[in-house]
């Protein structure tokens, strides 16, 4: 009977030790203490209704604590709500306070806006109170006497409180800037002029308003360094020639072969022509034979034929012997 009594005692102590921790882990009493003694008015079923709806009471009291020992007006309803819309509560508290201490216009809900974007607000605000150098890459331009340049510049930027959400970032910036180097360089008579004075490029570049519709502001563009590069033009005139030379090789090639076909048409027509003139040919024995027989034709017509064929031929042998002395005699 003793035992019995002892073991539901124990019972009864460990089921009131549970109790009391479910009690405290429900009923933060330490918590509300603490949000009392540093003049934060939460009360007790707050604390409870934020264990229900699952939101933190420890990150809502501390919030409150540093927000109400800086100054701001905030109610434990806003925090809540920034948390259980997925945004950073403490991040949000901090830049509100740099922000109010640097005299810079920020809001609550822009505050929670630009975080609830996925843009870090408090480095927003640092950025805003301390200038961002971006550095840009090397960025290949050609001035107008084909010399390439390569350019690379130190962008001053501050961030933009009002254009965070939904401006532009560091990307956009830095292409805008390589477009208005490029542009710059390119529009010089010579790369002597830009080398001799790199603040045109500056000049330029800053008064075209690059930062519009971005989440900065482009406080200066300062030109770091500038090499030359390789002589673009002198390539694209090697090039050009290089080009041309083959187009008019393959014109020449074109001609050739126009010039060889011509020849072996024509020699085909020789051909065609002797070939034509031996038929002929064969054809005057059958003729003077059939004269023959018609009796058109006597044995001494056909003497004085061949006699004038003879002396035909040798006129003609006559005429080109004499004709060879006389080239070797004017030789």
């Amino acid at each position: 009977m003793f035992e019995e009594s002892s073991l539901f005692v124990l019972i009864a102590a460990f089921a009131g030790i549970v109790l009391l921790f479910i009690f405290l882990y429900f009923v933060p009493v330490n918590l509300w203490i603490t949000a009392q003694f540093s003049n934060v008015k939460v009360g007790i079923g707050e604390l409870i209704g934020m264990r229900i709806r699952k939101v933190p009471p420890s990150l809502i009291v501390n919030a409150m604590i540093t927000a109400t020992k800086a100054g701001l007006q905030l109610t434990t309803n806003d925090l809540e709500t920034h948390y259980l819309a997925g945004g950073n509560v403490p991040t949000v508290i901090r830049a509100l306070i740099s922000a109010d201490k640097a005299n810079i216009t920020l809001s609550f809900k822009q505050a929670t806006a630009i975080d609830l974007a996925g843009r870090d607000v408090f480095e927003a605000v640092q950025i805003s109170v301390n200038p961002k150098v971006i550095n840009t890459p090397n960025v290949a331009a050609v001035a107008a006497d084909g010399i390439q340049l390569v350019a690379k510049a130190r962008v001053t930027v501050r961030a933009n409180i009002a254009q965070l959400v939904g401006g532009a970032g560091e990307e956009t910036i830095l292409a805008r800037v390589g477009e208005g180097i490029v542009t710059s360089i390119g529009s010089s008579v010579d790369h002597k002029s830009v080398l001799a004075n790199p603040d045109k490029i500056s000049k330029l570049v800053l008064s075209r308003g690059l930062d519009a519709g971005t989440a900065f502001e482009i406080l200066s563009i300062d030109i770091a360094d500038i090499d030359v590069g390789a002589n673009i033009g002198a390539k694209l005139q090697i090039d050009q020639a290089s080009a041309d030379l083959k187009v008019a090789e393959a014109r020449a090639e074109e001609r050739r072969a126009m010039a060889v076909a011509l020849e072996q048409e024509m020699k085909a027509r020789n051909v065609e022509m002797r070939a034509k003139v031996i038929e002929a040919e064969a054809e005057i024995p059958k003729a003077i034979a059939e004269a023959f027989r018609s009796g058109q034709l006597g044995v001494m017509d056909y003497y004085k034929m061949e006699n004038v064929k003879s002396d035909t031929a040798m006129r003609d042998s006559i005429a080109k012997s004499g004709k060879d002395s006389k080239d070797s005699g004017t030789s």
